[in-house]
């Protein structure tokens, strides 16, 4: 294990505070000081990876270069540390799980009784630490997903305990938190928070430090509260109100010193820190000079009454990014596509946009929609974009009307359609007639040569880049040449 340091990062109260944004701001601000960071994500799931999940239950999958179908805060470790992360990066329930059942097959446990405790957490320990020192990082951080309030994370908490009972000087535990302000009291409350740090008294872990995530700024009352009743020195109450940008986040933490807190705890030299790139970025965000507006056109937003927009977070970071490129503000509507097909003149909406958007997906819900929404963009010159189904849906829309292919579709939708212009993959026919679904997509980064004089090369003035799939369709060049 030699001399690595772990940082865990956990949640308390509620789910959906931010504890993937805070530890991939974690790792920014370590590497700013020029430390080798690297990421983990523990989803305590018993699903084997991401990709069998609904969008709407779990939000976006997020695939890694290496194929692996991972949880969206993936994403944001890869971007907030510009590094690339591999399926060692990532671990369930069913992950580790399957693994243990795997090795104790195979008698590698030299006939002992294989325990949940303490064989799981120690399955736990080992990936992390295989993990660490694969990307050989100085700092690892570990995000647990959940709250630690729930059954499924106990052997999880349980390897936190083992690991700093082992490594008392290597491991950090930091407990993200929300502090709510009910509108009846007209106070922040930390009672919630109070209890969030019991529970994992109960599970033998401290945490060394407390983010209190909050609508608005924590009060220094709030801060003595939280230290006396969680037994947390208060400059390691960090204060965590809503920014207007992620990116933010990171400049926030430092402002409440939390790097030079999490090196002085881990016994780590105090190097300087570099965070003008972080800085610029939010200068610039904040001082857009345009605007524009962009309209995804997709099905995966209801959940409840409530808009999901996890389901399409890099879409979402990825637009926002193409704006600061081009200094404009990206003003995002989400437009769902069933919408079209109940009401056609509703169509007529999408004149009101600078660009429409159709991004990745499956199944044929709303795609009659969709692809009414592309054809207008067509007819009426509208900037459209369209990813992986978007583009095979695009196929079918200029097959169908301009073509001339009336029944032109994806055998995905319509088995018996004369004109298959998007197919499915020959080595993908098998995997469904065997009822194989996990992980068996084509996944991960290929490469694709793009011809010069084509939109794809002037957007990317390469004539070979790497993208990653996700998907079984295609298109059907046979069909699309006849």
């Amino acid at each position: 294990m030699e001399n690595r340091k772990y940082i865990f990062v956990m949640g308390g109260v509620m789910s959906g505070v931010g504890k993937g944004i805070s530890a991939a701001s974690i790792g920014a601000i370590l590497k700013a000081r020029g430390y080798a960071v690297t990421a983990i994500k523990i989803d305590p799931y018993v699903n084997v990876d991401a990709g069998t999940m609904n969008p709407t239950e779990h939000g976006e999958v997020f695939v890694l270069d290496d194929g692996d179908e991972t949880d969206q805060d993936m994403g944001n470790y890869e971007r907030f540390m510009d590094i690339t992360l591999s399926r060692d990066n990532y671990m369930t329930t069913g992950r580790v799980y399957e693994s243990v059942i795997h090795r104790e097959r195979n008698l590698e446990y030299g006939g002992k009784c294989v325990q949940v405790v303490p064989h799981i957490p120690l399955e736990v320990i080992d990936r992390i630490v295989h993990a660490s020192n694969k990307a050989k990082s100085e700092i690892t951080l570990i995000e647990i997903g959940g709250t630690v309030g729930e059954y499924e994370n106990i052997l999880f908490l349980e390897a936190i305990r083992l690991l700093k009972l082992k490594n008392p000087d290597n491991v950090l535990t930091v407990m993200v938190s929300y502090l709510p302000v009910p509108q009846a009291a007209g106070e922040m409350k930390t009672k919630p928070t109070q209890h969030a740090v019991r529970t994992v008294n109960g599970a033998g872990i401290q945490p060394d430090i407390i983010i209190a995530r909050s609508e608005l700024g924590m009060d220094q009352k709030r801060k003595e509260k939280i230290s006396m009743f969680c037994s947390v020195p208060e400059e390691c109450v960090i204060n965590a109100p809503d920014a207007k940008s992620v990116y933010e986040v990171i400049t926030n933490f430092e402002r409440d010193n939390l790097s030079k807190i999490i090196l002085k705890k881990l016994r780590l030299k105090p190097k300087k820190s570099d965070l003008k790139q972080w800085d610029d970025l939010i200068a610039q965000i904040k001082n857009l000079k345009g605007k524009v507006k962009i309209g995804i056109v997709g099905k995966y937003f209801g959940t409840g009454d409530f808009v999901l927009s996890d389901a399409y977070i890099s879409v979402i970071e990825a637009i926002k990014h193409a704006g600061y490129k081009n200094d404009v503000k990206t003003e995002i509507d989400w437009i769902n596509s069933e919408v079209f097909e109940k009401d056609p003149e509703k169509i007529e909406d999408l004149s009101e946009y600078d660009g429409i958007l159709v991004p990745g997906g499956f199944g044929g819900r709303g795609i009659e929609g969709k692809i009414k929404a592309i054809k207008y963009c067509r007819e009426n010159l509208i900037p459209y974009f369209g990813i992986c189904y978007g583009m095979q849906l695009q196929v079918i829309e200029f097959a169908r009307n301009v073509l001339g292919m009336n029944d032109a579709h994806t055998t995905e939708v319509n088995r018996d359609t004369k004109n298959p212009v998007i197919d499915i993959m020959p080595e993908q026919k098998k995997n469904l007639e065997d009822g194989n679904y996990g992980a068996t997509m084509r996944l991960g980064a290929y490469d694709a040569v793009l011809e010069k004089g084509t939109l794809a090369y002037d957007g990317y003035k390469k004539t070979k880049i790497s993208e990653r799939h996700r998907h079984r369709w295609e298109v059907e060049n046979l069909q699309m040449e006849n």
